[in-house]
């Protein structure tokens, strides 16, 4: 029986294994191969890895974690049940691995606006955080495809990166006055309608079309899309998703632990907002949390095995 099984190798969960490896723990890392960020030509914001590939940064990860008792398994969970000695993870291949904690990374699944032609430019020039790709298309004719109540302040927040910025109410709400004040000083025209097609040349995309068939030029877009925690494996555990504005999360605490004792979740999976880098401090705090929660309970063996 392992130490810990962490479910997910991305930037959380190999953050989270190097300092359980650190800490002479032995870890099982079991990845699926599918981060969220695999569409996306770089990771940005990432200090000392800006740009990086998003395969390259867990490969990168991957191979810090060979001085350790660590080891990494490709697949998919499919189910997580208690033992009386602590949890029991199966994958769809059928193995399984039994350890004393669970960490959860599993990040999350965007579910874009069903727009023909949307969907093909996610990762490229279609962003969903300036802060992650801002800096790529600064300056270009900005294209915001309304997707909920934060259309108004995705449109402001990207009017930083570039002075022509359209907001396309699409199915969004029609912005409040104020917004509308805001948007306007900053010179964000907004046009209404419902959002047809969105047209690309030579693999870029070139125009928004509306439903009355008018076409908007455009160089690059944003939408905010819901997000879906990567968790259903998780409900043999009576641990299941917890909705908000924005999607599904799973809830923790600041750091990691979720409502079954004994099991934390860290990175974009609890936390939609987490930038790469905050993913993997994410990792960091839940595996010193963890790290602590068996110290514990090994003193504690200890104090009563002496005493007796």
């Amino acid at each position: 029986m392992q130490d810990v099984i962490i479910i997910g190798g991305g930037a959380a969960g190999l953050s989270a294994a190097l300092l359980l490896g650190r800490s002479r723990r032995s870890v099982t890392v079991i990845d699926c191969g599918q981060p969220r960020n695999a569409p996306a030509a770089g990771v940005h914001g990432f200090l000392t890895r800006d740009g990086v590939a998003p395969l390259e940064l867990t490969r990168l990860g991957r191979a810090d974690l060979a001085p350790y008792d660590v080891r990494v398994e490709d697949g998919t969970v499919v189910s997580a049940d208690r033992t009386d000695a602590g949890y029991c993870v199966s994958l769809e291949s059928g193995a399984s691995f039994e350890a004393k904690r669970v960490l959860v990374t599993t990040g999350l699944v965007d579910e874009l606006p069903d727009i023909a032609g949307l969907s093909e430019r996610w990762g490229k020039d279609l962003a969903h955080c300036p802060y992650c790709h801002g800096w790529e298309i600064q300056d270009q004719a900005i294209g915001v495809i309304g997707n909920g109540t934060f259309a108004a302040h995705q449109a402001l927040l990207f009017r930083q990166w570039s002075a022509n910025v359209t907001l396309f109410l699409n199915n969004a709400p029609q912005p409040s006055e104020a917004e509308l004040e805001q948007l306007a000083a900053r010179g964000i025209p907004v046009v209404t309608g419902s959002v047809a097609r969105i047209h690309s040349t030579d693999d870029a995309v070139s125009s928004v079309e509306l439903a009355d068939g008018s076409q908007h030029p455009v160089q690059a877009l944003t939408v905010q899309s819901r997000v879906v925690a990567r968790a259903g494996f998780l409900a043999g555990l009576g641990l299941v998703p917890t909705a908000n504005p924005f999607g599904e999360t799973i809830e923790s605490d600041e750091m990691g632990l979720t409502a079954i004792p004994g099991v934390w979740a860290a990175g974009n999976v609890t936390d939609m907002k987490a930038t790469v880098l905050a993913a993997a401090q994410g990792g960091a705090n839940a595996a010193v949390a963890i790290n602590m929660d068996m110290m514990a309970e090994e003193l504690a063996a200890a104090v009563a095995a002496h005493t007796a």
